[in-house]
């Protein structure tokens, strides 16, 4: 009987890959995958479950979730018809880039930024072209611009703050690159509300802007999977054919829509104390010799370390129970690790065991 292996019939491109994934590792301090460190009020939670008690479970949930549309609408400034709820960004990173890459399609990116986005766009048989951040972890802008123009690209992602450095691109320049580029642009605003500001007040100037967002982060639902897209409305069909029918669980919609409801008075203060700890974090990381924070937009930072950032990583979690992100494998940050922002117990403890390595 002649054997045949199944591997053969995998695209090459796919096999060469390395797998987007994250270590197993857990500690008691949990500074690794940019949450918000105080979760969501009890009175989220006991709305959620009240709504909860009076919805049939035994049927589908809408097909649409169009109550959670308008209200996400609302909250963006924006219109229903050009919003796609989806089970996390995640799925909706995926579908765009579905309708938009493939053989023969080209997708730009900046790194070092968000993995998902390179192996995506791989996985799909499109070509990824990459502008490199500048010395400064910034976006170049010029050089944006300047491939935009030679490669002719079908989509440019771009994560603002951008994942893992915090960057961010103004307005003027991103409206440079939406007029240089006859493809879609897309910028993934996953960490928009710890900065401040937002591109969403373009979408009406300009149909080839999609913006992604996710209730993973400030939300505090990362554990529900719910993000959104917000785009032109013919944009947005096009992008909702590569979604799964029913892609939203009713619990989660239900979350969503009660998140959205109270964020103003339930969630944005524990934003605003996320904020304040990341400066106080960026400050006294200043203060420890042989470290170097960069500057960030978000809830997290990247640190220059003078010690490999492997050690770093394992030490803290041995020694001090601290769990970290080492991305000295991405592009341009051999050096660094990345820290999400805390609570200030949290954010103690990692300052503590960083003194402690370093003060030697």
């Amino acid at each position: 009987m002649t054997k045949h292996n199944p591997l053969d019939k995998i695209k090459p491109r796919v096999r060469e890959l390395k797998a987007y994934t994250l270590k197993p590792d857990r500690g008691a301090v949990k500074l690794n995958q940019n949450e918000n460190p105080w979760g969501v009020s009890e009175t989220l939670r006991r709305e959620t479950i009240k709504r909860m008690e009076s919805r049939n479970w035994s049927r589908y949930p809408d097909f649409v979730p169009a109550s959670l549309h308008e209200k996400l609408a609302d909250f963006a400034g924006w219109r229903a018809d050009g919003v796609v709820a989806g089970n996390g960004s995640n799925e909706l990173i995926q579908a765009t880039l579905m309708v938009t890459v493939g053989e023969g399609r080209r997708a730009l990116i900046s790194e070092p930024t968000f993995a998902l986005y390179r192996q995506v766009a791989t996985v799909l048989g499109g070509e990824v072209l990459s502008v490199p951040l500048d010395d400064e972890l910034g976006f170049d802008v010029a050089a944006l611009r300047e491939a935009v123009g030679r490669e002719r690209p079908d989509v440019v992602i771009l994560c603002s703050p951008n994942n893992p450095t915090g960057c961010r691109i103004e307005e003027a320049a991103l409206e440079e690159l939406l007029e240089t580029t006859d493809g879609v642009v897309v910028i993934d605003e996953a960490y928009f509300e710890f900065s401040g500001r937002t591109v969403a007040p373009l979408l009406g100037r300009h149909t080839n802007l999609a913006v992604f967002r996710t209730f993973s982060k400030a939300m505090a639902l990362a554990g529900l999977r719910v993000g959104y897209l917000l785009a032109a409305p013919e944009l947005a069909r096009e992008v909702s054919k590569a979604v799964l029918p029913y892609n939203l669980n009713r619990f989660s919609q239900t979350a969503a829509e009660v998140a959205v409801e109270l964020y103003e008075s339930e969630l944005k203060p524990t934003v605003e104390r996320v904020v304040a700890e990341r400066e106080r974090l960026f400050t006294e990381l200043q203060n420890v010799e042989g470290l170097a924070p960069v500057r960030s937009h978000a809830n997290f930072m990247v640190v220059r370390s003078s010690i490999e950032p492997r050690r770093v990583y394992d030490e803290l979690l041995e020694r001090f129970g601290v769990l970290i992100r080492d991305v000295s494998g991405y592009p341009k940050l051999k050096d660094y690790f990345r820290v999400s922002v805390g609570t200030p117990e949290e954010n103690d403890c990692l300052l503590g065991g960083l003194r402690e390595i370093f003060k030697g």
